[in-house]
């Protein structure tokens, strides 16, 4: 194929070193933009319509131009990654003037690549954004149905991975909800700092056409034009909240996926995950392993490095455009791709698992994680926390001793401790007890788990989830 001249070209005298040309290119990446480049330059042909650069006919002519192309991408939106050209824009201008001839030229007219590709990039942005919200919203969804199914599936709360206090399975899917809610009204937040269109910067400065930046953000589904164009067309700051957001997202996926891997685990056996999602060894014919989730962990680490990169790039970078942002794109484009097939693969793990119930139940039983209601019935009964919590450690040490559950302990076992001991202690250490008496907000009893799974299933219907 014929090399493009250069949009740039008049400056230099000899032509681009080969290995410049393929250093330089960004096409490989950055077409993934062309579809918001051209309605980004669609929207320009139109301010300048109204400034008089062009003419009715003119406008016409590239808009429909413009639309050809847009159908083109649309159709095959990789048609122009082995083109001779360095980037999306050069490509959509020298598509457009070989539509309709020299009136091309003039579509660039007060016009900046750097205020082009920055506007592209928060178009693009704010088309993934969206998208992400869905996603978050999906899996929170996921999670409620698990919620209810499970809502009576009794297993132990763990701190330190030791046992601690009887849950439930559904009680662990909630908590998971509340760190995706967060992640959701985290983009929603950035939604608002992305809703400022670059567009009319030009290179740093301004531009010398009298556009109406307003309108022509408005025209291009921004809320209003920025302020200061050498901020303008430097500003990352989206990219760095977008990774950073994704990243924590992916912390939560990641803690996600590491629980399920406990909970699957032979020594636990809590639930198990669907052949769908699992492999085997090809040496040991007996395993299943949890391949999903070691791989949303593992692609946790990249998606870090990909925000760490960011940072870096712009770290020591002087006002304002400088080519080492043109790095922003191979470094958000994967992230953002990670971050949604980790979010698709675990959606579909919390579909298919099955839960172990009485698994489950027998280890809530165990590890005695009915001791903190022991010490609740004494301070009921006046006794200090401090110590209600001594008395109570000697009472688990001997059970300990003797390799029996507390509630197996005769009461006088547990009057030689303390005289307030009563034959209504075992009720208290019931687990059903256990789990019913943290009925406070927030807590795991059946009323204050169905009061959040309504909560949570009201908000994602307003959203028609």
């Amino acid at each position: 194929m014929k090399k493009q001249k250069k949009l740039w070209g008049g400056r230099f005298n000899q032509k681009t070193h080969p290995l410049f040309e393929k250093f330089n290119s960004s096409i490989h990446i950055d077409y993934i933009l062309a579809k918001y480049d051209i309605l980004g330059s669609i929207a320009w042909s139109e301010s300048l319509l109204e400034c008089n650069v062009l003419t009715d006919e003119e406008q016409h002519q590239i808009q429909n131009a413009l639309h050809q192309i847009l159908q083109q991408v649309c159709d095959n939106p990789k048609i122009m990654v082995n083109s001779h050209v360095e980037d999306i824009h050069t490509w959509i201008e020298v598509q457009l003037i070989k539509r309709i001839g020299n009136l091309g030229k003039k579509l660039h007219t007060g016009r900046s690549r750097n205020d082009q590709v920055t506007t592209s990039l928060k178009l693009w942005c704010k088309y993934i954004v969206h998208d992400l919200i869905t996603y978050l919203q999906k899996i929170q969804y996921t999670l409620i149905l698990q919620a209810e199914i499970s809502l009576k599936c009794i297993m132990p709360g763990y701190t330190h991975l030791q046992r601690a206090q009887p849950i439930t399975f559904a009680f662990w899917c909630l908590a998971y909800v509340e760190m995706f809610n967060r992640d959701e009204s985290r983009l929603n937040n950035l939604l608002y700092r992305l809703n400022v269109s670059p567009l009319g910067s030009g290179a740093l400065s301004g531009t010398f056409c009298k556009i109406n930046r307003e309108k022509l953000a408005l025209r291009l589904g921004f809320a209003s034009s920025t302020r200061n164009s050498l901020d303008a067309v430097s500003d990352r700051d989206y990219v760095v909240e977008l990774l950073s957001i994704a990243s924590m997202s992916m912390m939560h996926l990641s803690r996600f996926s590491e629980d399920f891997i406990f909970f699957n685990s032979g020594e636990v056996n809590f639930i198990e995950l669907s052949d769908f999602l699992t492999s085997g060894s090809s040496l040991m014919p007996q395993k299943k392993n949890p391949d999903a989730l070691e791989l949303i962990r593992g692609k946790t680490g990249s998606v870090y490095g990909s925000l760490i990169s960011m940072l870096v790039i712009l770290k020591g970078l002087p006002l304002s455009y400088n080519k080492d942002l043109q790095e922003d794109k191979s470094i958000l484009f994967p992230a953002i791709n990670n971050w949604i097939i980790c979010l698709k693969v675990a959606i579909l793990t919390i579909k298919t698992v099955k839960i172990n119930i009485n698994a489950c139940l027998k280890s809530a039983c165990q590890g005695y994680s009915n001791a903190t209601e022991l010490t609740e019935y004494l301070v009921h009964k006046g006794v200090t926390f401090r110590e209600a919590h001594y008395i109570v450690g000697k009472i688990v040490l001997e059970a300990i001793q003797k390799k029996c559950a507390l509630e197996d302990l005769n009461i006088s076992d547990f009057q030689r401790y303390h005289i307030l001991f009563d034959c209504d202690v075992y009720e208290k250490l019931n687990v059903l007890n256990c789990i019913n008496s943290k009925s406070s907000k927030g807590g795991v009893s059946f009323r204050q788990m169905l009061h959040h799974i309504m909560q949570i299933k009201k908000s994602l219907h307003a959203n028609n989830i």
